[in-house]
């Protein structure tokens, strides 16, 4: 153990997950790599947890928080500040939602916290409908609604919350269906469970594609259906695009509009990757329901000049160089030869654009999270990093900056495949061993 580790563990909760046997310190990076303590360089492709959106060090935002930093680094919300305004504009543009307001906060948690507070002072209920094997935050409130169990360390909630049918399109009583019958059976089941809920419900909070969960998904439309319920019951949605949103689909700008024939969501939450590394997150949300609360409140670090500037910049960044028709393409190349690898240890590799999931399996055909665990030992030893997750954390998470290049995802991919190889023979030796 090296004197870090024992100090981390010291000093920081026993809960506070760390990756690896040998854990790593990042030091820095460049474009899409980045480089430990030891001097070992690695190929990014999970960003920090899908927040280093374009590029490490990324020189428009270097330059723009720089810039700031050397005028003023913070004001809080009691004052006027040009560069929130001019990030809010661009986001209540590009949100989709018409006469947006936006609401700046300092992570994705604290966004859907403000998105529930918003939407039970609307509706006047705290009950709240939620999708199972979902994610939304560690917060008191957001762990009240997360339908995973594995990041759900209390049941006392401030809300009630009742689980819907359709985030995991490959388990559950519909699973056998076709994407049309799925739809139907999830919306008659949600038109179903609304007849036995006493008094309205505030808000359906949903990820277009479930992040923690394992990048699972419903079918396309799944949302505009259960929309068209939450409408007519005054009900509002929630489109928790934490990790959706900015492009990184490829096929949309936002998850929501792969649901779009019934409209925008009412709110919309945001964080990671718009700051770029920065803590950055927000709300947008249509001003009747953004200016319903009846009390005073501010954001002390929301909105900070700093993390503000530095975001505008990653956008415009972002839009200029279609970032997102990139993560559409490499997107696709990655999942393309994931599958023509034909490995014995992959179930499925599912997902959109730079959001990709790889579902493992044992020798036995069980999920199995040993095999992730042992993928990505093997894929740090040859110099990529990824991410894990799944409700049997099960799935490997993909998700490179969106600057990625062609030869980085030939590269990429090539690791990955060889670390799934060599994880998938030392789990068959394991059992050959017993």
């Amino acid at each position: 153990m090296t004197d870090l580790i024992r100090r981390h563990r010291a000093v920081t909760p026993a809960w506070l997950a760390v990756y690896y046997d040998e854990p790593i310190e990042l030091t820095h990076g460049e474009g899409r790599h980045v480089w430990d303590a030891e001097g070992r360089r690695y190929l990014d492709f999970f960003g920090g947890i899908l927040t280093t959106m374009t590029a490490h060090a990324l020189p428009e935002v270097t330059k723009a928080v720089a810039e700031q930093a050397g005028r003023i680094i913070h004001t809080s919300t009691l004052y006027l500040s040009t560069p929130m305004v001019e990030l809010a504009e661009q986001i209540a543009e590009l949100s989709g939602i018409p006469d947006a307001k936006v609401f700046f906060t300092t992570s994705g948690t604290e966004a859907n916290d403000a998105a529930l507070l918003l939407a039970t002072s609307y509706r006047r209920s705290n009950q709240v409908l939620a999708m199972r094997n979902s994610y939304h935050g560690r917060s008191f409130s957001t762990i009240g609604i997360t339908g995973n169990s594995s990041w759900s360390p209390s049941s006392l909630s401030p809300l009630q919350t009742l689980y819907v049918h359709g985030g995991v399109r490959t388990r559950g009583p519909f699973a056998h269906l076709s994407d049309a019958e799925f739809t139907a059976a999830c919306t008659a089941d949600l038109e179903d469970l609304l007849t036995q809920v006493g008094g309205p419900v505030a808000a359906l909070i949903a990820e277009p594609i479930q992040g923690v969960g394992g990048f699972t998904s419903g079918p396309d439309g799944l949302f505009a259906a259960f929309k068209r319920v939450l409408d007519r019951h005054g009900i509002l949605w929630i489109s928790d695009e934490v990790q959706t949103g900015w492009g990184r689909t490829g096929d949309h700008f936002w998850g929501w509009q792969a649901h779009a024939e019934a409209g925008p969501p009412d709110v919309l939450t945001f964080a990671k990757g718009i700051g770029n590394g920065l803590s950055m997150g927000g709300v947008v949300a249509r001003a009747e329901v953004m200016d319903c609360l009846d009390a005073n409140s501010i954001s002390t670090f929301g909105g900070s000049p700093i993390t503000t500037a530095g975001a505008l910049a990653n956008l415009r960044h972002l839009l200029d160089h279609d970032l997102q028709g990139n993560a559409r393409a490499m997107g696709a190349l990655l999942t393309e030869r994931l599958r023509a690898a034909g490995l014995p240890i992959v179930q499925e590799v599912r997902g959109r654009g730079l959001m990709i999931g790889v579902e493992l399996v044992d020798p036995a055909g069980e999920p199995s999270a040993a095999a992730a665990a042992a993928v990505l030992e093997q894929a740090k030893q040859l110099g990529l990093l990824i991410g894990k997750g799944g409700a049997r954390g099960n799935v490997l998470r993909i998700a490179p900056p969106m600057t990625l290049t062609e030869p980085e995802a030939v590269e990429g991919a090539d690791l990955l495949i060889e670390a799934l190889d060599r994880a998938w023979q030392q789990l068959t030796a394991a059992g050959a061993g017993r």
